[in-house]
């Protein structure tokens, strides 16, 4: 279905699942987790977070752009340091991006505006996450999250992919991980 004609029944889906009396059936059918994949064909993204931005409002609703959280994250030793050890982990990018040291990384800076948020009393969505691909950070590593799992309200996680013979396909290839959510697709 194109973006018109199938915009309004995913954003009522996801209007129902946020409702308050709905919450434990969301833990339920999520595995115990705590979060909604919104899922939308890659190629009509820039739709569905511009029609979000005008459906949800910023007195309750934290948008969370991944993409600049990755800029930040490079920002943070600069290029030429990132490109460095980029190239010495590129087989093993979870130790640049989601690694268990003090450093920080990409994951803990998603995880802290999510934390963030919520401090506020927000419902975090996460948008533009299709730059999590290559990063070896999968949606379960958020959905499992410590921080996400402990939310008043859940995480939603605006997620370019299809689903397909009940799997979940991140940009409409990558096999992903619905376990610890419920999909709107």
């Amino acid at each position: 279905m194109s973006y018109i004609t199938d915009h309004k029944a995913k954003f009522d889906n996801l209007k129902v699942s946020l409702e308050l009396k709905n919450r434990d059936h969301l833990k339920r059918k999520a595995n115990g987790g705590n979060s909604i994949v919104f899922a939308y064909p890659p190629n009509e993204e820039k739709q569905y977070i511009e029609k979000a931005k005008e459906l949800f409002e910023e007195k309750s609703y934290a948008f969370i752009d991944i993409a600049k959280l990755l800029v930040d994250f490079i920002d943070l030793d600069g290029w030429s340091e990132f490109e460095s050890y980029y190239k010495d982990f590129s087989d093993t990018p979870h130790v640049i991006f989601k690694s268990d040291d003090e450093a920080t990384d990409l994951m803990d800076l998603i995880t802290k505006e999510i934390a963030d948020a919520a401090s506020k009393n927000l419902t975090p969505i996460l948008i533009r996450t299709g730059v999590l691909n290559g990063t070896g950070i999968e949606n379960v590593n958020i959905m499992e999250n410590k921080i996400v799992m402990e939310l008043k309200q859940p995480l939603i996680i605006f997620y370019p992919a299809k689903l397909e013979n009940d799997n979940l396909y991140f940009l409409n290839f990558k096999l992903a991980s619905k376990y610890r959510c419920t999909v709107i697709d």
